[in-house]
């Protein structure tokens, strides 16, 4: 399993995910190479992120509905 963590620069939120995202990792007994990547509001529209934190799994965003509209 691959997750892929999108974040804006300087978004407060990665400790918070990093922490929940190993706990749920652990709880499930899963294998996942997890990334995190910090974006530009350029970069985040380019790719279709709407929001920080964003996360795919397996190139799936897990919230879908959120509007394309980049960060900020």
């Amino acid at each position: 399993m691959k997750i892929e963590c999108f974040l804006a620069e300087g978004c407060g939120s990665r400790a918070d995910l990093e922490k929940n995202i190993r706990k749920a990792i652990d709880a499930e007994g899963v294998g996942a190479e997890v990334f995190f990547q910090e974006l530009s509001s350029e970069e985040a529209e380019q790719k279709g992120i709407g929001g920080s934190p964003t996360v795919w799994v397996d190139d799936q965003d897990l919230e879908p509905e959120a509007p394309p509209a980049g960060i900020s």
